[in-house]
């Protein structure tokens, strides 16, 4: 479900929050920030990237020089995936979720702040 600028996929015990390009066809999300938010408010972050889009961008880095001529992607809280699609990350996130993996591929954030 679209809330302002995120897209909501509720599960049961937590939620998954992207934030695709506006008018951005979520079938075709190739490259989308993310967080996963556990019913007790802890938070998760990640960017989920295709194979496609990772090796778009060795290919742009080998003319640019970037990582040593694009020899090499490294993303702290990256997320590669074979399929685009938010339903096919949507799968991948359920998954990482249900064995426990996200603790391990996503970047802990904590609970939101209070700011108040």
């Amino acid at each position: 479900m679209w809330d302002g600028p995120f897209y909501r996929v509720r599960r049961e015990g937590y939620e998954i929050c992207f934030v695709p390009g506006a008018g951005e066809d979520l079938a075709e999300v190739d490259d989308v920030d993310m967080w996963v938010i556990l019913d007790d408010g802890d938070r998760w972050s990640g960017t989920v990237y295709t194979l496609d889009v990772v090796r778009q961008d060795m290919d742009r880095w080998r003319d640019t020089g970037e990582c040593l001529d694009g020899s090499y992607f490294w993303v702290w809280d990256g997320l590669i995936v074979r399929d685009p699609g938010i339903p096919a990350m949507v799968r991948v996130i359920d998954h990482l979720v249900s064995t426990g993996e996200y603790r391990t591929t996503l970047r802990h954030v904590g609970p939101e702040e209070d700011l108040d």
